[in-house]
């Protein structure tokens, strides 16, 4: 059955029609059959002014549209195009709820039609997408976009990714289609019908058997591991390998490459490390290539040794960056063919299990679950490693993830249907088989402390971006807990909710006539009852004595409070009632969990009359049993404070529930154990980072991280950049220290500032924040500053999605500003003249009240140590240089750092931060002076 669909753009000069906004553009544009048909196109007379913002942003002024027709005079051809159609739009309510508010106040019956959402569609559909604004998914489908915020532009660009959008669905496998069919009713887009015809014209072809794997009513795109046991060509004569050259090879298969002093000393350092069995820590300026620098010597090591080398990052970009960047490049200049897999923590893979049984229930799913299932539905036609890093996915899809995710505690292993397809265990068998293992640190070190091997056996490891070691090792060997973390555990077994699991086990258990059931499940509601009772009220006592401690400091103003507690603390009268309560909780949950596992364990025995799906759920139930229990013996190890070399403290936010409150613990120091069970067991570990020494010493890092007693070789290799001729380091003298006034003056002195900055630089600029609220408060007071829309403004925390995802917004537009805390002070690359000026608002110490960094300032102290300089400073500089180092990221770049914290030059350890850098020149001057000299220097 043909179909028309009419694709609508409307220019309006806001966002109601209800409150007098009107039309100023419309395009329309009919396809049929798969391809455009007809095409309309008009400027309409509004009766009222453009707004500013409007005519800046679609380039339409009021003289444009002052002959043109009414929007009375265009509707009648309008509607006669929608007729019998489909209404398509990109963001498809805004246009249609506008169209039926302009026919209401014309006097016309407003319209029924179905619709289509090509936003929707495109987030369901095209899963490897950046992002979902009509301009990016035209230069992500290569589709020519003229004139951006034109009507006729975008409604004829809207048109053609409309044909790819149902080109793309009807190229789904039959199956696919079929297991999609129960989820369209709740989208907003009406393609029931479309894909109810698409499934009758299918049936009668054959289905794609190469490309997909169909099993169990759902189909999954083949894979195929190559193992070593299938590679050719592996050349193991030390001589044929040693004859590789480098330089020739590289400049031929990479553009714009020049030769790096630098990353071949890299090279040579590593193979001597590797050879002699020694640790290495080398800091890898920006530019040398350091990512080649350790992987060419290292899949050499790799194939001579026949044992595989383990890559870790602390970032998924960079491991994503190796796979797809690198290991592609070493494969085409290597004389020998290698394998290379990234492991990630299980979590981050799909459960074929989980969400086949998620697929039998969608009865009372919300939008969001329905849409993510939808989506999933066809991300298994594509993917090949069930990596939710693939997904972009909404909140409510991300809570339906946990619900499907891999889990090692509810893993059927070999007696589940999907085992040899599992995409967990595929990678982690295609691990075991390669020569480079990329993963992340944190699966390294819970591989380190966990009983079962998650990585293969491995005696060689690169550490990338390393100066996260320490924080990653103490994050892994902590506790926390909260009230939460206990009710979403409890929520899923409750008895009054319908889909509880221990309803499904009585069902189950009256199905099988297992004997005796009820005194197994005598009592348990009231326990239940108990333990949720025991709990809110404990962590509503905890609450109040995080309260109170901090009234008695300064942080009673904030609203996230942390207060530290020791052993004394838990000893005290206030604490009694929290360990009394804590005591019958963890006996109450051994009453709740004891009985169940018994009942369990019954229900197993009559296996044979089990369904899969049955046992899945006996597994998820036991999994969830141990969670909960394990959450219980974290609970009892945060109350007990029973070690003393940990830290211990609460966060609450101050206005939060009255039982909102969460218990952490971390190790102060981290050095002997990665001594004794990282570094002791290696044969060599290679450490690099732009950022691993202190004033060109390692002596801080190699101590935090418990490397002196092994005399690692070190070695700080320079960038090849002429920072001295490509960046500028300018320092005003006449901004406030933030203690000199209030927050609101400084916000304003530092806003107005980086207004005049950003004039000369013409935006292009990173703006650098130690705290989300003051992030939050300048960007609000730059808006204000602002001529109509003069920049774009992107900010961290205020605007929504991911570190990438804001980082590519402010590489698309003009006059773009980016203000960014925390993630953004590293991994973000912004070459070229997309970033002309980075801009550093205060020197990112740690605050001393941190809990961790007080615990190592006490211990410092105790020890004859000075917790400023051979801590706090150390730290900041480490930051700062990870910071700067997002300015200048290729030879080609040029641009000016200004830091707006006049303690750089005004105290003693101020010049530590100027030495940490290249050598660069220094301007220190009034902000007016600065702007001055910059605009000549980039002229």
């Amino acid at each position: 059955m043909s179909r028309r669909f009419v694709v609508i753009d409307f220019e309006t000069t806001g966002n109601s029609a209800a409150k007098g906004d009107r039309i100023i553009q419309i395009g329309a544009v009919v396809v049929e059959a798969g391809k455009i048909t007809d095409r309309f196109s008009t400027f309409v007379q509004p009766g009222v002014p453009i707004p500013p913002f409007i005519e800046q942003l679609t380039g339409i002024k009021d003289e444009m549209v002052s002959d043109a027709p009414l929007f009375e005079e265009v509707a009648p051809k309008l509607l006669q195009m929608l007729e019998g159609a489909y209404f398509v739009a990109h963001n498809v309510m805004f246009d249609y709820s506008f169209l039926q508010g302009e026919l209401d106040r014309c006097g016309y019956s407003p319209l029924s039609m179905p619709l289509i959402d090509t936003v929707e569609l495109s987030r369901m559909l095209l899963l490897g997408a950046d992002g979902y604004q009509l301009g990016m998914l035209a230069e992500y489908l290569g589709l020519e976009h003229e004139n951006p915020h034109q009507a006729d532009s975008d409604a004829d660009v809207t048109a053609k990714l409309l044909m790819h959008l149902l080109d793309k669905l009807e190229g789904l496998p039959l199956l696919t289609l079929e297991r999609l069919t129960p989820f369209l009713k709740k989208l907003q887009s009406s393609i029931e019908d479309i894909v109810s015809d698409m499934i009758a014209e299918k049936s009668a072809f054959l289905a794609d058997e190469d490309t997909f794997d169909f099993y169990r009513k759902l189909a999954l795109r083949k894979t195929k591991l190559a193992s070593k046991k299938e590679q050719d060509g592996y050349i193991s004569s030390h001589e044929e390998i040693e004859s590789l050259d480098l330089q020739n090879d590289l400049k031929n298969h990479m553009a714009h490459y020049e030769v790096r002093e630098s990353q071949q000393k890299m090279v040579q350092l590593v193979e001597e490390a590797l050879n002699t069995n020694q640790h290495l820590v080398v800091e890898a300026g920006t530019g040398v290539g350091k990512s080649l620098g350790y992987l060419i010597p290292g899949v050499r090591f790799a194939k001579e040794q026949d044992r595989p080398l383990v890559v870790s990052t602390h970032t998924v970009q960079l491991q994503q960056q190796l796979l797809e960047r690198d290991v592609p490049l070493l494969k085409k200049i290597m004389p020998f063919d290698f394998t290379a897999t990234v492991l990630k923590g299980r979590n981050h893979y799909l459960c074929l299990r989980k969400f086949e049984h998620t697929l039998q229930d969608h009865h009372d799913d919300n939008y969001d679950m329905n849409f993510t299932k939808a989506q999933m539905i066809i991300w298994l036609t594509e993917t090949e490693l069930g990596d939710v890093e693939e997904l972009s996915m909404a909140s409510g899809g991300k809570l339906f993830w946990n619900t499907v995710k891999s889990d090692a505690n509810s893993c059927l292993n070999h007696r589940c249907p999907w085992f040899s397809r599992c995409y967990y265990h595929k990678q982690r068998r295609a691990a075991h088989e390669s020569d480079i293992v990329i993963t992340n640190h944190a699966l390294l070190f819970t591989d380190l402390k966990s009983d079962s091997q998650l990585l293969p056996g491995y005696k060689e490891a690169v550490l990338d971006e390393a100066h996260h070691i320490e924080d990653v090792v103490s994050d892994h060997y902590g506790k926390e807990t909260d009230y939460f973390a206990f009710l979403k555990l409890l929520d899923r077994l409750s008895t009054t909710e319908s889909d509880g699991m221990i309803n499904t086990l009585a069902e189950m258990v009256d199905l099988l006539e297992v004997k005796d059931h009820e005194k197994h499940l005598s009592g348990w509601d009231r326990t239940f009852a108990d333990v949720k009772n025991e709990l809110d009220e404990m962590f509503k006592r905890i609450k109040s004595i995080c309260l109170t401690k901090a009234k008695k400091s300064r942080s009673a103003e904030l609203t996230k409070l942390t207060t530290r507690y020791t052993k004394d603390d838990v000893q005290s009268a206030a604490w009694e009632p929290v360990l009394e309560m804590g005591e019958r909780a963890r006996h109450f949950i051994n009453d709740l969990t004891k009985p169940v596992k018994r009942l369990l364990k019954s229900v197993q025995n009559h296996e044979e009359h089990l369904t899969f799906k049955q046992k899945g759920f006996l597994v998820d139930l036991e999994g969830l049993l141990d969670d909960l229990q394990d959450e219980s013996s974290e609970l009892q190890h945060l109350l007990s404070c029973p070690l003393s070399q940990e830290v211990y403290w609460l966060e609450a936010e101050s206005k939060g529930p009255r039982h909102a409150v969460k218990l952490h613990a971390k190790p102060v120091e981290i050095d002997q154990l990665l001594a004794d069970d990282f570094f002791a067991k290696k044969n060599s570990v290679i450490m690099t980072s732009a950022t691993m020494s202190v004033k060109n010493k390692f002596s801080y890092m190699m101590e935090r991280l418990g490397l002196l007693d092994f005399g690692p070789i070190n070695a700080q290799l320079p960038s090849p950049f002429e920072y001295e001729k490509q960046a500028k380091l300018m320092i005003p003298t006449d901004i406030p220290l933030i203690n000199e006034v209030d927050q609101k003056t400084f916000v304003n002195r530092i806003s107005s500032s980086l207004y005049d900055i950003a004039k000369v630089t013409k935006g292009r600029m990173l703006v650098l924040f130690t705290s989300y609220e003051m992030l939050r408060e300048t960007h609000s007071a730059f808006k204000n500053l602002m001529k109509q829309e003069e920049f774009v403004l992107i900010a961290q925390g205020v605007d929504s999605g991911s570190r990438a995802r804001l980082t590519k917004n402010f590489q698309r537009f003009d006059n773009s500003i980016l203000f960014g805390t925390n993630s953004f002070w590293e991994g973000i690359d912004i070459p070229g003249d997309d970033l002309s000026c980075l801009v550093i608002i205060r020197l990112p110490f740690t605050p001393p009240d941190q809990p961790v960094m007080e615990a190592k300032s006490e211990k410092l102290k105790a020890a004859g140590g000075n917790p400023f300089y051979d801590l706090s400073l150390p730290q900041a500089i480490i930051r700062f240089k990870q910071g700067f180092g997002r300015l200048v990221r290729s030879s080609r770049d040029k641009g000016a750092v200004f830091v707006f914290d006049r303690r750089m030059i005004e105290t003693r350890y101020g010049k530590s931060f100027v030495q940490s850098l290249p050598k660069l020149p220094v301007s220190i001057k009034p902000v007016e002076e600065l702007v001055e000299e910059l605009e000549e220097w980039m002229d």
